[in-house]
């Protein structure tokens, strides 16, 4: 091969090589060029008394007042596996300390809370609401608490028309 052309490839490879690093760099820091659009995470819906409630417009938040470490994200994962909607999750705060597991409500009877406890191996504890969430109800588990059943209902007969948030899945 001779010595010019030896130059000029070396020369095209060398400039290729410079150009990719800039186009390389320049995507690395730039953004994404779009702003994205908040819009509402889910929509206002009203289940009729008599029909069925299920599981996946009711949201959950989950409280560990137990010595073991990480229950309550395992209690919600479980929950969301029964197609339960996630909320907060931590240690409690809660002046309720069940040795299994509590729901914090101030209405027993309401189907969303009879829907949750049917969830559970064992028979749950009742209490006042007393940790502020911005919305869902909320569980305490304590150090027995066992799970969940195998093959609990999903879905609930409402006794009462009932306000649920169906969520918003955004699509591209």
């Amino acid at each position: 091969m001779n010595a010019g052309v030896r130059v000029l490839t070396l020369t095209v490879a060398a400039l290729i090589f410079v150009a990719g690093g800039v186009v390389g760099v320049r995507l690395l820091t730039s953004g994404t060029g779009e702003a994205v659009a908040a819009g509402p995470t889910c929509t206002d819906s009203v289940v009729a008394a008599g029909s069925p409630l299920d599981s996946n417009v009711i949201k959950i938040n989950v409280f560990n007042a137990s010595a073991r470490s990480g229950l309550a994200n395992r209690v919600l994962i479980n929950l969301q596996a029964n197609g339960f909607l996630g909320g907060q999750i931590g240690n409690s705060t809660s002046a309720t300390k069940p040795r299994k597991v509590a729901i914090l409500t101030d209405d027993r009877d309401d189907p969303r809370v009879r829907l949750l406890a049917a969830q559970f191996k064992d028979k749950a504890e009742y209490a006042p609401v007393d940790i502020t969430v911005t919305d869902g109800i909320t569980v305490v588990v304590g150090d027995d608490y066992s799970g969940l059943k195998n093959e609990a209902n999903t879905s609930i007969e409402t006794d009462r028309d009932l306000r649920v948030c169906v969520p918003v899945v955004p699509l591209p």
